[in-house]
């Protein structure tokens, strides 16, 4: 599989290299990081960050712009001053109620959008505008800030690597340059096991450059969200549309994001966990076919089940790899190929319960996330006046 990294020649006995093509080095105490150039045919384009004493320049050569920084006079940034990177996400949004529940100083960091993100505002947080893809915007959103937490991804009609390759490197590189104290990335489960896939190798190269890069960091790898069940399987069921499922032996151990939200902010107050690699993983791994028979059990319906053979998505992935129009699709396609693969993404959760002093009764289990979610909805359901399927009784 072709690099995701192609680097300029840096001065001799400078460079090192892992087995990535991650490279890191110093040019006389000025460029922090290499000038990344990534490959991409016309697309190509480069990134650097400058720091010279104190300022940070940020330019890219795909942009006539570029962006200069005053660093200040070195005021001490208080630890509670953090910025969320994707704080419109399934992810990213839990994380920002949980930080300001807890009392930090919350920046969130949005791109410019025709639907401003309000919610966040009420909430209590500051809003920022910038775009990853847009590396001179970044320097000054991290100005006063102690520690940025990264949930941020690519929306699904971009090229994945524009923002979850190109846009964080941008950004690892921006956090090294303006003083960053902590960096909290979050990537994929076993990752590193699938270099097919470009998401997962792009979060494992990413994982690297971070490592590389000197920041103190956390990096923290996901199997799934609770939340994303229920558009998936609960609401389709409820609706009496079709349900897409596989006749895959997949296991994923799904997981509340807002637990995950409160074991990220033990683990940055930790000072045991930084520089390590953490898993989090729900207290069961579950197949779709033993979801799917949940989701009809609490609301009391059978479901409509359309089952896509796995081998048909390695056939259209194969397809969509001929047309240079379809390579997104494709890379989208090997993703579900894993998770519709005979993979079980989990992992023992006792040492890191431990590690984090978190009591394991204290994590939702799927069936409680669940069987709370079609509670409220058939109340509602009924509040409204509409006809109950669980219980058969007109209103």
């Amino acid at each position: 599989m072709a690099m995701l990294l192609r680097l300029p020649t840096a001065t001799p006995g400078a460079a090192a290299a892992n087995k990535n093509g991650v490279r890191q080095w110093k040019r006389e105490g000025l460029l922090l990081f290499p000038i990344v150039e990534v490959c991409g045919g016309r697309n190509r384009r480069s990134i650097s960050i400058i720091r010279t004493g104190g300022r940070v320049k940020c330019s890219s050569s795909g942009s006539s712009s570029s962006a200069v920084v005053n660093l200040g006079d070195g005021t001490p940034v208080r630890s509670t001053n953090i910025l969320v990177v994707g704080a419109t996400g399934t992810l990213g949004r839990q994380i920002v109620r949980r930080a300001l529940d807890e009392g930090y100083d919350v920046r969130c960091l949005v791109r410019p959008r025709p639907a401003p993100a309000d919610f966040l505002r009420d909430w209590g947080a500051t809003v920022v505008n910038a775009d990853l893809t847009k590396p001179e915007t970044i320097p000054a959103t991290l100005v006063g800030v102690h520690t940025v937490i990264d949930c941020a991804t690519g929306r699904p009609e971009e090229p994945i690597k524009t923002v979850d390759w190109e846009g964080k490197v941008a950004l690892i590189q921006c956090a090294k340059a303006m003083g960053i104290q902590k960096y909290i990335f979050y990537s994929i489960h076993n990752c590193d096991k699938h270099p097919e896939v470009p998401l997962m190798e792009i979060k494992y190269c990413t994982e690297n450059f971070l490592r590389d890069s000197g920041l103190n960091h956390i990096v923290i790898r996901l199997c799934g969200f609770m939340q994303g069940l229920i558009g998936q399987y609960a609401v389709p069921i409820l609706e009496e549309k079709s349900v897409w499922g596989t006749d895959a032996p997949t296991r994923i151990a799904y997981m509340d994001t807002q637990d995950i939200a409160r074991l990220t902010f033990i683990a940055l107050r930790n000072e045991k966990v930084n520089g390590k690699l953490l898993t989090f993983a729900g207290p069961r791994a579950w197949t779709t076919q033993e979801v799917i028979t949940l989701c009809e059990r609490l609301a009391g319906q059978d479901a409509n089940v359309t089952t896509v053979p796995v081998s048909v998505l390695r056939l259209t992935r194969q397809l969509t790899r001929f047309f240079e129009w379809t390579n997104d699709v494709a890379d989208r396609l090997a993703f579900s190929e894993v998770l519709t693969s005979d993979t079980i993404f989990s992992v023992p959760m006792a040492e890191t319960y431990n590690l984090l002093g978190v009591d394991t009764k204290d994590i939702i289990t799927l069936e409680k996330y669940l069987q709370d979610y079609f509670t409220n909805i058939l109340k509602k359901l009924k509040d409204l006046k509409a006809q109950s399927k669980q219980s058969d009784i007109f209103f």
